[in-house]
């Protein structure tokens, strides 16, 4: 089923796609992290939501980012 782009948020929520906009808005709004963040966080984790979530709270505490 092709993406619906009038829906806010991204169709598979389990996953984050960074070749769509208007997904990546919604992760890093989500997440409220920037763009280069967000890419970063999914080059170390993988495209999980959850793995991206869990590098972006240890980026936190570890004062990297």
């Amino acid at each position: 089923m092709a993406d619906d782009r009038t829906n806010r948020g991204p169709q598979d929520r389990s996953r984050i796609n960074l070749g769509e906009d208007y997904v990546v808005r919604y992760w890093t709004d989500k997440f409220g992290v920037s763009k280069s963040q967000l890419e970063e966080a999914v080059r170390k984790a993988g495209s999980s939501a959850a793995a991206v979530e869990e590098e972006l709270r240890r980026q936190t505490l570890s004062g990297g980012g």
